[in-house]
């Protein structure tokens, strides 16, 4: 079923893999052009604007933006038992983790009398974006608040779709995971509008505020991904998140049936979406097509995952040795990576290049969905090259503190000088001698 591309016997430059190597196409610049208007649109006429953009694309009206509380409380008062447990240990797991990633401020004395200390401060108010097109995601809920709420995130809103099937209110369960999380501001708008709408606020139509926010996180389609990347500078954004990837590394002793799983598991997220198996086992791949052929029969989306697995941005690439294939999956950066190789722990720990590590056979990419404890706003696109995932630190700002006495200027003002004179900025030393006399 999949595509295979054989590099077995050849040593491609980087540049050759990244030409080489499956990968969807997503042209956000094409999507500017269908977004303009929206944005303007929202930045003029506001809510608006937003909640008739909401009507043409959502094909349903809410009478207001924000949420009102006691949705929110009826939809966890509904929700099922199962989910509510399975939604609080995500919550608690995911917690665990990021508590770990505070930062705590440090100073640095470089000198007698001189010191540089960085704070890291939170972002003030963060827009959330949940999305709520071809599946509900309350688990995007968690990835997106947890960590604000540990970077200490003073005001947070989640924005998610109206659902026309629950009349013009967003998923139940998508509020109840809001509720669950202690999240009070939620605004029924998605898409391109929605970005727009945290990006400049506006008046609700029963007269409410709607603050605009300093920063957006959370993934969405190509519209949304577009808004972010137009308003970016407006507001602060993650990432411009694309379709959802899968690579999987493995090699004889993997378990063909678990591959495949895992690849169908991503491939049902969207018929853009990416699985790529990298294999150094001719055997291990046909095994794994096999699989597929009788799994995806049984799944529940076939027509989705038919879709995604027979796209140009799935396949499978045999290589001659692990070693190799490790080469391969650094250069394709995958969002999600998994290990299924002999001592999967230790080729794990040379990977340099992926949003998260799924390391052997029973660490797959749906535990870190939900419920390993890790985020899964990750990066996407071979971005990992150069990105995280969403974190704690996502939401933190390091400033410097620069805290010199008189004695400790005096003692490098003749430094700062002859390097302001070398930059042909006399002023900048001026601004040193100055508090000297004008003699240093």
């Amino acid at each position: 079923m999949l595509n295979r591309t054989d590099l077995r016997g050849k040593v491609p430059s980087a540049a050759e893999l990244r030409a080489t190597l499956p990968r969807a196409e997503i042209d956000v610049e094409a999507a500017l052009h269908q977004v303009r208007p929206v944005v303007d649109a929202v930045r003029e006429r506001g809510v608006e604007a937003a909640l008739e953009y909401t009507e043409k694309f959502d094909r349903v009206r809410p009478s207001s933006v924000r949420v009102p509380a006691e949705a929110r409380s009826r939809a966890l008062a509904e929700l099922d038992p199962a989910v509510r447990a399975a939604l609080e240990e995500a919550i608690a797991r995911a917690r665990k983790v990021h508590a770990d990633q505070r930062r705590t401020d440090v100073t640095t004395t470089v000198t007698e009398g001189g010191t540089v200390t960085e704070r890291w401060v939170p972002v003030e108010r963060v827009g959330l974006y949940a999305p709520g097109g071809l599946a509900v995601y309350p688990s995007s809920v968690v990835m997106n608040v947890v960590p604000a709420q540990a970077a200490g995130v003073g005001s947070l809103v989640l924005c998610t779709p109206p659902q026309a099937e629950f009349g013009g209110s967003p998923h139940p369960t998508t509020l109840a995971a809001a509720e669950l999380l202690g999240v009070d501001e939620v605004w029924a708008v998605g898409g391109a509008q929605a970005v727009a709408l945290l990006a400049f606020g506006g008046t609700d139509t029963e007269g409410a505020e709607l603050v605009p926010v300093d920063m957006v996180t959370g993934p969405g389609n190509i519209y949304l991904t577009a808004a972010k990347r137009m308003l970016r500078g407006i507001i602060g954004i993650d990432s411009e998140a694309g379709p959802t990837e899968i690579a999987i590394l493995a090699d004889s002793t993997a378990d063909p049936g678990h591959v495949a799983a895992d690849l169908i598991s991503q491939a049902e997220h969207d018929t853009l979406a990416a699985s790529v198996l990298v294999t150094s086992s001719v055997e291990l791949a046909d095994a794994v097509d096999a699989e597929l052929a009788a799994r995806v029969k049984a799944t529940k989306h076939t027509e989705r995952v038919v879709g995604a697995l027979t796209g140009r941005q799935s396949g499978t690439v045999l290589v001659s040795t692990v070693d190799d294939g490790l080469r391969v999956v650094d250069a394709y950066a995958a969002e999600h990576l998994e290990i299924q190789t002999a001592d999967a722990r230790a080729v794990a720990a040379r990977v340099r290049n992926a949003g998260a590590v799924f390391v052997g056979p029973y660490s797959p990419v749906s535990l870190g969905d939900y419920c390993a404890g890790s985020n899964h706003v990750l990066p996407t696109g071979g971005f990992a090259r150069h990105s995280s995932g969403l974190s704690v630190q996502s939401f933190l700002r390091g400033i410097h503190v620069i805290d010199y006495s008189e004695d400790a200027l005096r003692a490098v003002a003749g430094k700062v000088v002859a390097l302001a004179n070398a930059e042909d900025l006399p002023a900048h030393g001026e601004a040193v001698t100055a508090r000297f006399g004008g003699a240093e």
